[in-house]
Formats: C-alpha cells, sequence, structure tokens
C-alpha cells in the first residue's frame, strides 16, 4: 500500500483521547486488574448473602463468626422481611440489613457499614432490641421470645481502644460476671483493623475479612492462594465475578455505588465538625447551623428516595420480579409495587 492509499482512506487514523473523572479511571483501573465487584456495596452484599441459593454462603458465614453455646452450629436459616428497612433507607447512609431465624429461632441482623457514625453502637443496640420486639404479637408469653444475635461488618474503626478486629459483646453481671441475660449478642468486624497478607491467611474468619476488604482487589492468580480448598470462600468470590452478572444487575451495582459516594460525601463527620466551629459563636449561631445540617439531612433523604425509585423503575423496566426487586433495593414489596403501578399509570 502505497502514500496515496493512505490518503484516500476514509479511517481516522489519528489518536483519540477521552477525558474521564479521575475516580472513573480508577475505578476502570481497578476492574482491569480485578474481575470482583466490592462485597461492601449494599447490592453485592445481598447478592451474596442475601438470596436462597446463597444460603449456604450466609450460614456458614454466620457460623465462622459467632460464638455459640457448647460450640454448636446452625444448620438453616429462614430469610424474613426486615422491618429495619424503610427507616434505614431514611436514617442511615449505606447500609445493607439481612434479617433471618435459624433452626432454633433465633433471629440474627447481619448488616453492612460503610460510612462511619458516632453513633453505630447506639444504633446496633436500637435494632437489635426492635428486633427482639417484633417477635411479640398480642397474647404471645415472654417465654417464646428468641436470642437476638447482632452482626456487622464495619468499614471504620468503631471502638479505638480495641486493637482486636474482631469483638463480641454481651451483657454480664457487673460484680460477678455472670451471664443471666443472654438474648442479645452484639458481634463486630472493624475492616480497618484487619491488616494480614495473603501469604498470612489462617483461618476461616481471617478469609472473610480479607473477602470484605480486599474482594474488588483481587486478581485471578492470588484467588487460589487466597481460597485453597474452601469451596465456601471460592462460591462467595464467584457470585462477585461482574462477568456472570446481567447488565441489569451491573447497572444496578453502579446506581448503588454511585448512591453510597454520594451520600457518604454529605455525612462523614460533618455535624461534629460543624458543632465543633460554632461552639464559640453562642447558642444562636449553633442553632442556625443546626437547622442548616438537619435541612440537609432531609433533602439528602429525599435524594436517596428519588434513587430508590429510580432503581426500582430500571429493575422493573429489565423485567425483575417484584418480590427480587425487594430484596435488592430494600423497598418493602407493597413499595415496590405502588411505584411500578404510578408507573404503569402515567406510562402504560
Amino acid at each position: 500500500m502505497n502514500n496515496s492509499t493512505y490518503a484516500k482512506s476514509s479511517v481516522d487514523f489519528s489518536p483519540q483521547f477521552v477525558i474521564m473523572p479521575m475516580r472513573v479511571f480508577l475505578e476502570l483501573l481497578s476492574m482491569l486488574i480485578s474481575k470482583f465487584f466490592d462485597p461492601k456495596n449494599d447490592f453485592a452484599f445481598k447478592k451474596v448473602f442475601g438470596t436462597e441459593k446463597n444460603k449456604d454462603i450466609l450460614i456458614e458465614f454466620i457460623n465462622d463468626l459467632i460464638v455459640f453455646k457448647d460450640n454448636v452450629k446452625i444448620k438453616s436459616v429462614e430469610f424474613l422481611p426486615s422491618l429495619l428497612e424503610p427507616e434505614a433507607r431514611a436514617k442511615k447512609t449505606s447500609v445493607v440489613d439481612v434479617l433471618c431465624k435459624d433452626d432454633e429461632g433465633r433471629l440474627y441482623v447481619v448488616e453492612m457499614q460503610v460510612a462511619s457514625q458516632k453513633e453505630f453502637v447506639k444504633r446496633a443496640q436500637y435494632y437489635a432490641a426492635k428486633a427482639y420486639v417484633s417477635q411479640a404479637k398480642e397474647g404471645d408469653e415472654y417465654k417464646k421470645l428468641q436470642e437476638v444475635v447482632f452482626l456487622a461488618i464495619t468499614d471504620f474503626v468503631m471502638f479505638p481502644k480495641k486493637s482486636r478486629y474482631k469483638s463480641d459483646h454481651i451483657i454480664l453481671d457487673r460484680e460477678d460476671g455472670a451471664h443471666d441475660l443472654q438474648d442479645f449478642s452484639f458481634t463486630f468486624l472493624e475492616l480497618p483493623k484487619f491488616n494480614k497478607e495473603i501469604s498470612e491467611l489462617s483461618s476461616r474468619l481471617e478469609k472473610w475479612a480479607y473477602f470484605f476488604k480486599h474482594a474488588n482487589h483481587t486478581s485471578e492468580n492470588d484467588l487460589p492462594r487466597i481460597v485453597g480448598n474452601d469451596s465456601i470462600i471460592q462460591k462467595a468470590y464467584e457470585e462477585l465475578n461482574f462477568l456472570t452478572w446481567s447488565e441489569a444487575e451491573r447497572n444496578t451495582y453502579e446506581s448503588f455505588l454511585k448512591a453510597d459516594k454520594d451520600q457518604r460525601a454529605i455525612f462523614e463527620k460533618k455535624f461534629d465538625e460543624g458543632f465543633g466551629e460554632g461552639f464559640d459563636k453562642g447558642v444562636n449561631s449553633e442553632r442556625e447551623k443546626t437547622n442548616a445540617a438537619l435541612a440537609t439531612l432531609e433533602a439528602e433523604r429525599a435524594k436517596i428516595h428519588a434513587q430508590r425509585v429510580q432503581q426500582v423503575k430500571l429493575m422493573h423496566k429489565r423485567k425483575m420480579d417484584p418480590a427480587e426487586i425487594s430484596t435488592f433495593t430494600g423497598c418493602s414489596l407493597e413499595q415496590v409495587e405502588t411505584i411500578i403501578s404510578q408507573e404503569q399509570l402515567f406510562f402504560p
């Protein structure tokens, strides 16, 4: 081919450049290194731990993290509609709740918390108490109330004075240490405190901690060293393989990722910072800042609600079942059906 041939060609061989935000570039770079999505993402977490086909993963995860009496392990779980989600979606940033019951009747609240929140310890106790009270029906006897186990994975440090990345909390008698009140227990997995490398992983607990902290940066070459012969950990990683996800699932993951980042940017320690700066300016100035912060909070709640509505519409458009939409978005089935009916009313 001579130079005249190049001159007549209609193809543009000049370099093409695409300008993209650094955040997008880093995410694309991470995807080139790893084929696994982030399990801390709301949608991904529920896909791995909150679906019927992956009950075995949830059961093994609970057994690996919870200390049971007489070392007895649970064998089965039943997913329950979460009573916490409507409030959680309005009040919290990145949150995932899986509520289930084992074969002995114990309730488990499994939660993934990404954004740092000072009041998270109190909220954990509130949700455990709410799950406990939700068991009581009119006319029931108190003896029918079952134990509640609260299990949280946090992407921030909850207990700065503790060096352990996993901590278990129960109610004890102050004088003799007797465990008389046995219906509440709390287990926290603090990811920032876990710093082991792949070569140092020696237990299933450590593999879970590494999974949550590093899955979306794990290469295919590293996977055999992490998994070994562990079929459950292998299955958990396979569920995060974005190459096996449908387009609708990938779009939903991205929408949750965007919502999570928007929320974190607004809420992360803003109230404490605002109060500290305004303290010396007097009560009136502080009140104005508080009102402004509350207004921002209300606006963000409205934004989160709008995002959830759009997610429901997108998933319905892609022919997903309302019950499945409810599972992945955190909306109740009634809310999902209301959104779908309104959509059909205006766009039949």
